[in-house]
């Protein structure tokens, strides 16, 4: 049974998972749902730090083994990767790191492997220095070639910095609900709870604890005061600027942080969010339940818009549309394994066509703010440039902020430590 299993055991099955083909977002609850409350801190720990760290620590396996291992032994790779994560980044004991990782080969089954993960990773401790000196400059980014390739290119000056974001813990920050209390009055009521806060510099908002804590500790998240969301994602409501009385669709909603912000900005707006999968929407009504407010909802494939809901209109349209995340790549770790750069056009094709289905809705004078998470051109200026000339009457407007570089089309806020993610936003404005 799962819920006798250790907990390296469970996380290198989690991982065998990914390589298999499973998200993280699927792979680590399925785990998580079986592990003893005290195990599951660990257990994430070893899964989202060994992902950050995939593309160097896939490099050193490669080294270390005469072959590869077969698919079906996926479980037995993710053993040595994790070891070799708890041996080159944390603190465990280097005793318990092999040990404990050597013991979880016969928890699997596998007590074929147990040499072989031994061997593996005693083989790193004697030659830790010789075997890491070998890496390219992306393996010792732990980034995927294609990449730091991209990135170098693009972002010449601040590849090295998206490079470190890419492989540390993302901060825990909150947005105040302004609707329900004043940034000023929740900072004071976390700090008076002991929780170390601080505001950010751009998003009135965003408040970020330091150390983190889980959402049940945090004061006033059950009583729908704040919401977890990373600054730069604040930036969206910021740049669209709801009114009260104006009509808002937000057509790629899910799990809904954009949608509630939207309403907590606009009390008095009548927001309609949609999204392509009726389970993910139902994460949208349990966020807006929690926050006190009421969005409108309907299932809906945004490239279609403009047909399902022909006869309506709105004021202003929010696309935060699905892209490949490498802005966000410290959250979703597993895109390291998982992304290609093949996967871009794909991305691009599918952001072209969502913009095409949403602009006809778009009012005379309304306005729709074009967001990814990423940080690729191809994915962002790009797309803009291939379909601004087919938008009727559209024109580009300024946005501004010291927390964003400034495109041709937009801003793009980079991923940093301590800082907020790597997101692309792109105001558009319809003349007529």
């Amino acid at each position: 049974m799962s819920k006798s299993l250790p907990a390296r055991a469970m996380a290198a099955k989690a991982l065998a998972a990914v390589c298999n083909g499973e998200s993280l977002a699927r792979a680590l609850p399925a785990q998580l749902e079986d592990a003893a409350s005290e195990q599951r801190p660990f257990i994430q720990e070893l899964v989202y730090g060994s992902l950050r760290e995939w593309p160097r620590l896939a490099a050193i396996a490669r080294q270390l083994l005469r072959k590869p291992l077969r698919s079906k032994d996926h479980d037995i790779h993710a053993l040595i990767m994790l070891g070799l994560h708890q041996l080159s980044s944390l603190s465990t004991p280097d005793h318990a790191a092999v040990g404990e990782t050597v013991a979880a080969t016969r928890s699997l089954g596998k007590s074929w492997a147990t040499g072989l993960v031994n061997g593996c990773l005693r083989s790193y401790q004697r030659d830790a220095a010789e075997l890491e000196s070998r890496l390219t400059t992306p393996e010792q980014l732990a980034l995927p070639d294609w990449f730091w390739q991209s990135i170098d290119r693009q972002w010449p000056g601040q590849a090295a910095t998206i490079a470190a974001a890419s492989r540390s813990h993302p901060p825990l920050t909150l947005r105040c609900n302004r609707s329900r209390i004043s940034p000023e009055q929740y900072h004071k009521r976390l700090t008076e709870a002991g929780c170390s806060a601080h505001f950010s510099a751009e998003v009135a908002t965003a408040i970020t604890l330091d150390p983190p804590r889980r959402v049940e500790d945090i004061p006033g998240f059950a009583d729908g005061l704040s919401s977890v969301q990373d600054a730069s994602a604040q930036l969206a409501a910021q740049f669209l600027e709801p009114q009260d009385g104006e009509s808002i669709l937000d057509a790629c909603a899910a799990p809904g942080g954009k949608t509630c912000h939207l309403l907590e900005w606009a009390p008095g707006a009548k927001v309609l969010a949609t999204d392509n999968n009726e389970q993910r929407l139902d994460s949208v009504a349990e966020n807006a339940r929690r926050l006190g407010l009421t969005p409108e909802m309907a299932v809906l494939d945004a490239s279609c818009a403009d047909t399902v809901l022909a006869g309506r209109s709105f004021d202003a349209i929010l696309a935060d549309v699905p892209c490949s995340a490498t802005g966000v790549m410290r959250r979703n770790p597993d895109i390291k394994i998982t992304r290609s750069r093949s996967d871009i056009e794909g991305f691009a094709r599918q952001q072209r066509s969502i913009l095409a289905g949403l602009w006809p809705l778009l009012r005379p004078g309304g306005r729709l703010l074009y967001v990814t998470c990423s940080v690729l051109g191809e994915e962002n200026d790009d797309v803009i440039a291939a379909v601004r000339p087919d938008l009727d009457g559209c024109s580009i407007a300024p946005l501004a902020s010291s927390a964003a570089v400034e495109t041709k089309y937009g801003l793009q806020t980079l991923p940093c430590q301590g800082g907020g993610d790597g997101l692309y936003f792109s105001l558009l404005v319809r003349n007529c």
